[in-house]
């Protein structure tokens, strides 16, 4: 018996001493979290290069090539990328600022005689309040100037520090360099290191993966495929910033719910406004038919059906996740989402006989 009390009371020590030690490791990588967390997904994208390159060389020279190649498929274009979105979301905003952007609107809605129409309704039903352009423009005016200001400056801040933005990248091809080579390794150490079965960390290791793979690869390149095709459009007819707007819609792109519609469908009205129907009409052809292939032909071929969620849970993981971690709570949203339902689906397969014996059927997943 005492025996047993003093086995029970050096567990709880052991246990004490491994929490503090977590939560001192925690503080150690917190600062580098968000490059661990792109590093280990990045490792996910190109481990197939990786293996191909295996093939014919030595893991050290294949894992250096591998990030080499990343180097130039990631870091160049991003870097001239922030320029270009730069000088485009500061012109966005100085318009919205001059009031070029309402005047604009404005002036092509004052032609429609919408509004007559709704003030003489709202006459006729009680109402005598007025409502003018200004008061429903001005909101529109402000999101411009809103939007502007936060690509300029979250572009400018990156931008300016050259030093930091190089160093980061370089601390991510380090654990991607290492992830590559000894990546199974570290996950065998991390399955024996957990109290769940193997089973079930196969099960969270496999869904984090493949929500990993469903962000990067399917929404990722979805999105930078719609967002090229609409700025590329926006060029082409003529529109202003097309640029801008391009990377507008491949953030867009990412909610399932919204989509590159919401800037399509204002921008197809407009046209429509400026008596260009045929061009608008296009304008919504050309959506509906990118949406459509990206949606039901592009996506399901490049993830399949390795991540199931519902829309609606990925709408608001991505939501949440944009504004407690910024930018990357894009990734991190929907990992952190995938991570919850696939504990939910561990507790209600494998502990909830335990905790209320009377259920035991397994809750639908969503």
């Amino acid at each position: 018996m005492e025996q047993h009390i003093y086995q029970k009371a050096v567990f709880i020590f052991f246990i004490v001493l491994f929490c503090i030690a977590i939560f001192l490791a925690g503080q150690l990588i917190a600062p580098f979290f968000a490059v661990i967390i792109l590093g280990i997904v990045s490792t996910g994208i190109f481990s197939p290069v990786f293996r191909l390159f295996l093939k014919k060389l030595p893991p050290n020279a294949a894992s250096a090539f591998t990030c080499t190649l990343i180097f130039f498929v990631i870091f160049i274009p991003v870097v001239f990328f922030l320029g270009i979105l730069s000088n485009e979301a500061f012109n966005l905003y100085v318009m919205a600022r001059d009031a070029v952007v309402s005047n604009h609107l404005k002036d092509l809605l004052e032609n429609t005689h919408i509004l007559e129409r709704v003030n003489e309704f709202l006459a006729s039903t009680g109402v005598y309040k007025t409502v003018t352009w200004d008061e429903l423009i001005s909101p529109v005016s402000n999101l411009a100037k809103i939007v502007g200001f936060s690509l300029f400056e979250q572009a400018g801040l990156i931008t300016s520090n050259v030093f930091s933005l190089v160093l980061y990248f370089c601390l991510m091809l380090m654990v991607v360099f290492y992830m590559l080579i000894d990546g199974d390794k570290f996950i065998k150490y991390l399955y024996d290191l957990s109290p769940l079965s193997d089973e079930h960390d196969a099960k969270l290791f496999e869904k984090f993966t493949g929500m990993a793979g469903a962000v990067l690869i399917g929404n990722g390149i979805g999105g930078f495929i719609q967002g090229l095709s609409g700025g590329l459009l926006f060029w082409f007819l003529g529109l202003n910033s097309p640029f801008l707007w391009g990377v507008v819609m491949a953030f867009v792109a990412f909610l399932p719910i919204v989509g590159v519609g919401v800037v399509m469908i204002p921008a197809a009205a407009i046209l429509m406004l400026k008596n260009k129907i045929l061009t608008g009409i296009f304008v919504i052809i050309f959506y509906a038919v990118l949406s459509w292939g990206i949606d039901y032909i592009f996506k399901p071929k490049m993830v399949g059906n390795r991540v199931s969620m519902h829309p609606l849970i990925v709408f608001f993981s991505i939501i949440g996740g944009l504004k407690a971690y910024g930018i990357l709570g894009i990734i991190y949203g929907p990992l952190i989402a995938t991570f919850f339902l696939t504990l939910a689906d561990i507790y209600f397969s494998s502990f909830q006989f335990m905790v209320e014996p009377g259920k035991n059927n397994k809750a639908e997943a969503l």
